[in-house]
């Protein structure tokens, strides 16, 4: 064989071997061997101002991750690895005060606590705030721009969360 068919021909095996083990993934997901469902639990709003699609969304996105980057099942409770948690803080307050001491941005910040339990390797195991914030003009009605807040907002926190539960760099 040529230099490049056996180069070509370990790249192969060797890309066989890292996507067929399912411990990692190309997507950075480190997979503990043994671990084959995930549970998520929704996530309820014990903020004290309670926006109302917040808690579906926020778990929908977060089971969205795990189930287009791992190849773990989803079960309903106690799987493998558990994510539970809640949402602490929804609140707004104004930022960038100018001379006239008025706000040019306010500031949407969310806050939830997640606790992850990792069956496989309970050193893995944490429980933890997340905290995300998106800014807004002060001459736009929050309820005009929340839901793009919210799903920007929500993408942060669903990285964070991902991140620390099962990329380990």
């Amino acid at each position: 064989m040529t230099s490049i068919k056996k180069y070509l021909f370990f790249l192969f095996i060797l890309v066989l071997f890292a996507s067929g083990c399912g411990v990692y993934s190309f997507t950075g997901a480190s997979i503990p061997p043994g671990a084959k469902t995930i549970s998520i639990a929704y996530f309820i709003n014990n903020a004290q101002y309670v926006e109302p699609s917040l808690s579906q969304s926020l778990t929908d996105a977060l089971r969205d991750r795990f189930q287009s980057q791992t190849d773990l099942d989803f079960v309903k409770e106690g799987g493998d690895l558990q994510i539970e948690g809640y949402i602490t803080e929804y609140s707004t307050r104004p930022v960038a005060i100018q001379g006239d001491e008025t706000a040019a941005k306010n500031r949407l910040t969310v806050t939830v606590k997640v606790k992850y339990t990792n069956t496989i390797d309970p050193s893995k195991d944490f429980d933890v705030p997340f905290t995300r914030y998106d800014e807004y003009s002060s001459s736009e009605d929050l309820s005009a721009v929340k839901d793009q807040l919210i799903a920007t907002i929500n993408e942060y926190l669903v990285d964070d969360i991902f991140n620390k539960a099962v990329v380990n760099w």
